[in-house]
């Protein structure tokens, strides 16, 4: 299926590539019946916790929430493809970047399922020696690297990874030493279990993964949070401090995990509210009561 996409996005560029969208949009969203309630289910939740953005969880929001999610890979095909021009592309407080990109030492990156992190890449036009590591919890990082090597990205690099081993966070800390950057997603809960902390989202506990936090205390390294939205004039990255340093004695360990996964999921909902249709969590993600039952009205 990635190699059908990509050959069609390749040759029916722009326009003519948008029927293909629509169809395999509408074709995911009848026979996706579990990815249907879970989008149905977050919608509610933003229609409760934002009445004012105009968010509903009746059908046509949730075939909104699934065309948003296909353009966004159409958007990622052309991120790999090279067709993306990163100096069109918006990062707030570009200049505090570029003199973080020319520090002897890298940084830890946290990102999520919200928007668009493939466009991170514009990271990489800050300065040449910026590489980034992107780690992905997906056996197919093999085929995703050479799609990035054809479309001529040699600066970021996706790293599988199906758990945190000593061995994988040593190499991590040797790259950051090397000036590297390093990007965690820090909304998905590992695909073969592992530990998670519950946090508040929309106004519901939700569980969160620990790994981050883990690995931000192991790379002994700055800790940085980032967001990238397609907005009406084009893509913008958001880019914003989260920690200096992650340190902690071990009666503290958990207390202190708790605290930064409840700021990272704070700031997630910020963002998140701004573009509530680029949030790509189809799966069930909160625990305990469904969503309001009156938020899920609409046409």
């Amino acid at each position: 299926m990635m190699r059908l996409m990509f050959h069609t996005v390749k040759l029916l560029s722009g326009p003519l590539a948008m029927p293909f969208v629509y169809l395999s949009t509408a074709y995911f969203f009848v026979a996706s019946r579990r990815a249907r309630a879970a989008s149905r289910d977050y919608l509610a939740r933003v229609a409760a916790a934002a009445p004012g953005r105009g968010v509903n969880a009746g059908p046509l929001g949730v075939y909104r929430h699934f065309l948003s999610f296909a353009r966004s890979i159409v958007d990622k095909q052309d991120a790999w493809l090279g067709r993306i021009d990163y100096s069109t592309v918006g990062i707030e407080d570009h200049a505090k970047m570029r003199v973080m990109a020319q520090d002897a030492r890298g940084v830890l990156l946290i990102g999520s399922h919200l928007g668009n992190l493939e466009l991170c890449r514009a990271l990489a036009t800050l300065n040449r020696r910026v590489r980034l590591n992107v780690l992905v919890h997906t056996r197919h990082s093999r085929s995703f690297n050479q799609v990035l090597r054809m479309a001529g990205a040699t600066q970021v690099e996706l790293l599988q990874v199906t758990e945190l081993s000593a061995a994988t966070a040593l190499m991590l800390k040797t790259r950051i030493d090397q000036g590297e950057w390093v990007v965690i997603a820090g909304d998905r809960v590992p695909v073969h279990g592992g530990r998670t902390v519950d946090v508040q989202l929309l106004g519901a506990p939700a569980p969160m993964p620990v790994g981050p936090y883990v690995l931000a205390s192991v790379l002994e390294c700055p800790v940085h949070l980032l967001f990238c939205l397609r907005q009406p004039t084009g893509y913008r990255v958001f880019f914003e401090p989260f920690c200096q340093q992650v340190r902690w004695q071990r009666s503290q360990r958990d207390a202190i995990i708790a605290d930064l996964a409840q700021r990272f999921a704070a700031r997630l909902e910020h963002y998140l509210l701004m573009e509530p249709l680029q949030w790509f969590n189809f799966y069930p993600f909160w625990r305990g009561d469904a969503a309001p039952r009156d938020a899920k009205a609409g046409p």
